[in-house]
């Protein structure tokens, strides 16, 4: 487990559960130590082929991380090519993945779907 406070990470994500209207993440919560992988799932809305992940560190603004649609990753951005990896396999929960935890990936976690694209603003 976690040595220390420093070396860990919490991973939080928004909306975890199950409704039939909305979009499903899983596990509600992950607290990984360094250099560890983590892995985030979110089954979409259904009929939605659009499917994207933003991050929200402690008082800072969003952070869009990547789009996809159906199994294409469509847009990323330079920290999610850092040490994350994403899937939307058809028939199957699409993902996020940390590939080698840092403290600073410390943050809630958030999945978001639509039927088509939809714009979004990067800090980039």
């Amino acid at each position: 487990m976690c040595l220390g406070l420093l070396f860990c990470v919490a991973l939080l994500l928004w909306g975890a559960g199950s409704m039939d209207t909305e979009v499903t993440q899983s596990p509600s919560h992950l607290v990984k130590g360094k250099d560890q992988k983590a892995k985030m799932d979110c089954v979409p809305k259904k009929g939605h082929s659009y499917v994207y992940w933003y991050r929200k560190k402690l008082e800072e603004a969003f952070e869009f991380l990547v789009y996809l649609q159906n199994q294409d990753i469509v847009e990323d951005t330079a920290v999610f090519k850092q040490r994350f990896s994403a899937e939307c396999p058809k028939n199957s929960p699409c993902s996020l993945e940390i590939n080698s935890t840092e403290a600073a990936d410390s943050a809630l976690y958030f999945c978001a779907s639509s039927q088509s694209t939809v714009r979004h603003v990067s800090s980039s």
